[in-house]
């Protein structure tokens, strides 16, 4: 009697074991999947970011321009002798 009640607690032991062990099996992959999705995200946004700071340049470029224009327009010509 006391073999086969030390063979079903060992039984019993190890389902329980086995099943607990799947949870944490899913809660690792969930957080693995969870970090590549955060760093897709953040991929994006430093994509964002370096557009609109291309922009930026190109904006202050084009302000530079046209302040260089206006700048030309505004000065008087010199009297050509």
């Amino acid at each position: 009697m006391r073999k086969t009640l030390a063979i079903a607690l060992m039984l019993t032991a190890s389902l329980g074991l086995a099943a607990c062990g799947k949870k944490s099996e899913d809660k690792a992959q969930d957080a693995a999947k969870h970090s590549e999705q955060a760093q897709e995200k953040m991929s994006e946004a430093q994509d964002k970011v370096n557009e609109a700071a291309k922009e930026n340049a190109e904006a202050a470029k084009a302000q530079t321009e046209s302040n260089e224009a206006a700048t030309k327009e505004a000065a008087p010509e010199a009297p050509k002798n």
